[in-house]
This record gives structure tokens, C-alpha cells and sequence, in this order.
């Protein structure tokens, strides 16, 4: 493939960013990538690994002449950083980010960036449970999606420049509208994350009165729970926070339908119980039809690399 963007910067050095990273890199879409974290010890180890090209010492550095800045920080710290780097912009550059909420990022970052610079929210639907600059690999999109959600008056050829190189390391490409990706993902991915945390903090609780058993017989629903629960804290905590009144309706929606199972087990409906599971098991269906999982016994989850050097082959956990 040929080049897309002659210097691509990413602000943050974790799974995303050092995913990005790597795959840009073999596919030959970026003359020259440049990274930086705030943290030293980051940037040290993104160095030692060889993750970009060029590490920076600060955000400003790392953004100077950029053809396409990615920001892959917190969403909590998204508008800090915009405005950080906002008078270091190149003319003509485009801005985007990778974060899992996009309405309240585009209220944050949309009033720093100059009128001669390209911002176009972003949010691929990859993951695992492990952060960190060691984390990223290059097949972590490969056939997952990339929303985009452009802004208003968005330049039509640079959003469609930035999936070019979006499609160029494996993924599909989508565009809508930033309300109603905070709906689907509310759905899809923030709710069911929350119910993990909470699932995995009653088993805590409960693995305090019987000891170690709670953790001694893990079944397979519950270590998959502790998968999602593991994720980043941080990023979590920002994303429920920045999404909340979507996560509040989606939640409140879960509770009706886990009083109507609450009533079906209580009255011994096991009709009601067996046609409804009947209906949920179909999605999962859906879902590896669509190639977004595999039905393998692990969901070729224990595959996943913790680092860059182990490659590709594996299949990720959805964020």
C-alpha cells in the first residue's frame, strides 16, 4: 500500500495507539510515526520496544508538522490535551481520536481546534482486557469496525482519507451520528461493561464469606466477566461518566427485563424462561455470522498477545 499520511502523531501509547501503531507501520500507510505519553516510564518502554518511529518528550512536539494527530488518551482527558496541542497544529492536518464516547469528546476537543484543521471523531470497536504499550499488536482490527462521526461541514475527502487508512490496517468503516453511536455503544458495550464490574464485585464480596471458592470454581460466564471487569479503570470510569444519561436509560431498561426474569424463575414459568432465551441465544448467532467472534470453546480469546512481538491470528475482545 502506499502512504496516506506522511507523519501520523498519537498522543497516548496503549493498546489502540500501539496497535495503530504497528499495523500503519506494516502496511506502509505512514512515512513516520510519532508517540507520546505523559508518563516517562511509557514513553521509556515504547522506545525500548520499538513501537513508533520517533518518541516525543511532549504533546507539542510530538503534533509539529503531523498530517493526522490521533488522540488515545482517557475521554476524561481529551479536551485537556486538545487544547494543548491546539496552537502546535499543522494547517490543513486532521484530528482524531479513538475514544469509546463521542458527543461529549466532540464537545471537549471540536472548541480548541483550529479552523484550518481537520476534526473527525473516531471510535474503533477493538479491544482486550490489557493496556499499556506492551498490549498493542497488529491484527487487532482486523474486520472489526471504525465508526466515524464527522461534524458538521466535515470535509468529505479528509474523512474519507482517514478511512482510507482505517480500512488500510483491516478494519470496516462506518459513519454516523455521534448521539446515536453513544446509544449503540450504551448498548452494545458501556452497559455490559458495568454489569461485569458489578458482577465480578458481588463475587468479591461473596468470595469473602466462602473463602477462596468463589474464584476456585470459576465457570466459564464468570471468568469472561472478570475479562471485561480487568479492563482499564481509568478509561472505564471516564467513559461512564462522559456517557451516563445514554448508560442511565440502557440500565434502566435492564432492570425491567431482569424483574420480568425475577418474576418467570419466582412463578416457575419455565416457558417464559425458555422462549426468551430462545430470542437471546439468536443474537449470539448474529454476532458470529457477521465474523465479529468465533464459536471456538475459548472464543479464541487465550491466544490474545500481550505484546507486540506476538502477532497476529488472534481474535480480540470487543470493547
Amino acid at each position: 500500500m502506499s502512504v496516506i499520511y506522511d507523519r501520523v502523531a498519537l498522543i497516548g501509547l496503549g493498546l489502540i495507539a500501539g496497535s495503530m501503531s504497528l499495523a500503519m507501520r506494516q502496511a506502509g500507510l505512514a512515512g513516520e510515526v510519532v508517540g507520546y505519553a505523559r508518563s516517562a516510564e511509557t514513553r521509556q518502554t515504547a522506545l525500548e520496544i520499538g513501537l513508533v518511529d520517533r518518541i516525543a518528550e511532549t504533546a507539542a512536539e510530538a503534533v509539529r508538522d503531523a498530517d493526522l494527530v490521533v488522540l488515545a488518551v482517557p475521554v476524561g482527558a481529551m479536551g485537556e490535551i486538545a487544547a494543548e496541542i491546539a496552537p502546535h497544529l499543522k494547517a490543513g492536518a486532521t484530528v482524531t481520536d479513538v475514544g469509546s464516547v463521542k458527543q461529549a469528546v466532540i464537545e471537549a476537543v471540536a472548541p480548541h481546534i483550529p479552523e484550518n484543521v481537520h476534526f473527525i471523531p473516531g471510535h474503533p470497536l477493538a479491544g482486550t482486557e490489557h493496556s499499556g504499550p506492551r498490549a498493542g499488536f497488529a491484527s487487532l482490527f482486523s474486520n472489526r469496525w471504525w465508526l466515524l462521526t464527522p461534524t458538521e461541514g466535515a470535509d468529505v475527502s479528509e474523512v474519507e482519507r482517514l478511512a482510507g487508512l482505517i480500512r488500510g490496517i483491516g478494519a470496516n468503516v462506518e459513519t454516523m451520528d455521534a448521539a446515536h453511536h453513544d446509544t449503540v455503544l450504551a448498548v452494545t458495550s458501556h452497559t455490559p461493561h458495568l454489569i461485569a464490574y458489578t458482577m465480578v464485585g458481588v463475587a468479591d464480596h461473596i468470595k469473602r464469606v466462602t473463602e477462596s471458592e468463589v474464584i476456585k470454581y470459576s465457570a466459564a460466564g464468570f471468568r469472561d466477566f472478570t475479562r471485561i471487569a480487568a479492563s482499564d479503570p481509568t478509561m472505564w470510569r471516564d467513559v461512564f461518566l462522559q456517557n451516563k444519561d445514554a448508560v442511565l436509560d440502557i440500565l434502566g431498561r435492564f432492570a425491567e427485563e431482569l424483574f420480568v426474569l425475577q418474576r418467570a424463575i419466582r412463578m416457575g414459568d419455565g416457558q417464559h424462561l425458555h422462549d426468551y432465551f430462545t430470542r437471546t441465544r439468536a443474537i449470539r448467532r448474529g454476532i458470529i455470522e457477521a465474523g465479529q467472534d468465533t464459536a471456538a470453546p475459548d472464543f479464541g480469546r487465550s491466544a490474545t498477545p500481550a505484546t507486540p512481538a506476538a502477532a497476529a491470528g488472534s481474535t480480540p475482545a470487543a470493547e
